[in-house]
C-alpha cells in the first residue's frame, strides 16, 4: 500500500512503477520515490551512491518514443515517468586464468570473439547512465589498444545496460573489465607511492590512529568523515599512465 504522507496532491507528481500510477514528491530520486510509493528493496538496491550499478533503470516519458536510462539512486523523478528497473542483465562472462594470460588484445579476442560482431550502431553509448563512450572503447580494443580501452571504460559501473541494447549481442562491460585487469595488473607502471603506503600500514604506522578512531562515538566519526579534506579529481591527462607514471 502507498505510504500516507503530509503532502497534498498539489505537491505531488504522477509516475508509473511497473505500469501502476503513484503520486510522489517531485524532489525524490527514483529509488526514494519507489520506496515512498510503498515498495521495499529486497535486492537491486546496492550502494545508493551511484557506484555499484545495481539500480539501473530504464524509463520513458509521456508522449516520447525514446527510451531513457539512469541510476535509480541518482536520477530525479519527472511527471509521468514510466519506470522499469533492471538490477541484473545476464550477459555471458567467460572464465579465464588471469595469472597465465598475456596482456594483449588477442587474449580478449580468444575469450570474446563476438567483439567483432559490433556494427558500430552506438546504442551502447546512448543508454550508458555514466556517459561512458562504450563504442569508443570497443573500437579501441579492435585496434588492439588496451590502454585506451582501459582509460575510456574507467567509469563503467557494470550495470549491463549496454549489453541490453547491443545488436551484436556483446557483453561490453565484461570485455572492458577484462581489459582494465590486464592493463592495470600487467602493463601499467607500479605506483611507488602505493607501495610505500602498503609498507607503512604493514609496519603499524596507523595502528594507534585506528585504535583512537574505533574508540570514538558514532556521531564524532560522522563529523570527522563529513569534514574530511578531499583531494581534487584528476584530469584525463593526469590519469594517463604515459604522462604520470604510477597512476
Amino acid at each position: 500500500m502507498p505510504n500516507v504522507q503530509k503532502e497534498t496532491e498539489a505537491d505531488l507528481i504522477p509516475i508509473f512503477i511497473m505500469g501502476k500510477r503513484y503520486l510522489v514528491p517531485e524532489s525524490l530520486t527514483i529509488m526514494k520515490a519507489i520506496e515512498y510509493a510503498g515498495y521495499q528493496f529486497i535486492r537491486g538496491c546496492g550502494c545508493r551512491g551511484g557506484i555499484c550499478g545495481a539500480c539501473s533503470t530504464v524509463y520513458r516519458k509521456a508522449g516520447d518514443y525514446k527510451i531513457y536510462s539512469g541510476l535509480a539512486c541518482q536520477t530525479v523523478v519527472e511527471p509521468n515517468m514510466y519506470l522499469t528497473q533492471i538490477p541484473f542483465f545476464p550477459a555471458l562472462r567467460r572464465e579465464y586464468d588471469y595469472e597465465t594470460m598475456e596482456p594483449v588484445a588477442e587474449s580478449i579476442y580468444q575469450l570474446y570473439p563476438e567483439l567483432f560482431r559490433c556494427v558500430a550502431c552506438n546504442a551502447c553509448t546512448k543508454i550508458c547512465p555514466m556517459d561512458v563512450q562504450v563504442l569508443d572503447y570497443i573500437s579501441a580494443l579492435k585496434r588492439g589498444d588496451l590502454e585506451a580501452a582501459t582509460r575510456i571504460s574507467f567509469d563503467c559501473i557494470q550495470c549491463g545496460l549496454c549489453a541490453s541494447r547491443c545488436m551484436g549481442e556483446l557483453p561490453q562491460y565484461h570485455i572492458a573489465q577484462l581489459a582494465r585487469r590486464l592493463h592495470g595488473g600487467k602493463l601499467a607502471p607500479r605506483a611507488e607511492h602505493l607501495r610505500q603506503v602498503v609498507e607503512s600500514i604493514a609496519a603499524g604506522k596507523f595502528a594507534d590512529v585506528m585504535e583512537e578512531l574505533k574508540a570514538l562515538p558514532v556521531d564524532e566519526l560522522r563529523k570527522l568523515y563529513t569534514e574530511r579534506e578531499l583531494e581534487p579529481a584528476m584530469s584525463d591527462e593526469q590519469w594517463r599512465p604515459s604522462n604520470n607514471a604510477g597512476l
